[in-house]
């Protein structure tokens, strides 16, 4: 089996805020780099389960990037990601928006689903790991400051990790 990509980091802002920044402003902060057409007008995620996430090119063509799977906002946002590949081979993302009083957020964000892509899982976690690592700078500027460090899987076990997560 092929371990799920886990990180956790605190942001210092309300639930309600990092979650609205994640989901409906992510067009506000998603890097160009990270989309299909290299020059999206709009990077949308529709706020309910069945929801699309997708990007919008200038020339108005839509590519699907995945579904969202659970929407309990300000807490737990889930959804099927697919990104520059078929939607069979979709991987699972689960983000988890933990309050930490009236102004800190912890988020845990799980992409896992690998052993479906088979052979081709290893080398599609890497590119992962590495996609999520450029990205999450990009979340973090939108966010504000960061109140705590952003670990994962190639930092060694991080210690905000829910207990059974260790790898």
């Amino acid at each position: 089996m092929t371990e799920p990509l886990r990180m956790t980091f605190d942001v210092a802002c309300p639930a309600e805020h990092a979650f609205t920044v994640w989901t409906s402003a992510i067009g506000t902060w998603w890097p160009a780099g990270h989309t299909v057409s290299g020059a999206p007008s709009a990077v949308v995620m529709e706020g309910a389960v069945g929801g699309r996430i997708y990007e919008r090119a200038a020339d108005g063509t839509e590519h699907d990037w995945g579904e969202v799977t659970v929407w309990k906002p300000p807490r737990l946002l889930g959804y099927l990601w697919h990104l520059n590949a078929d939607r069979a081979d979709a991987t699972e993302v689960e983000i988890r928006f933990l309050a930490q009083g009236q102004a800190a957020t912890r988020i845990e964000i799980e992409h896992r689903g690998w052993e479906r892509l088979g052979d081709r899982a290893s080398g599609w976690r890497t590119r992962n790991q590495a996609g999520w690592q450029s990205l999450l700078p990009h979340f973090l500027a939108a966010i504000g400051p960061v109140a705590g460090p952003v670990t994962g899987p190639s930092a060694g076990p991080a210690p905000h990790q829910r207990e059974g997560d260790r790898q």
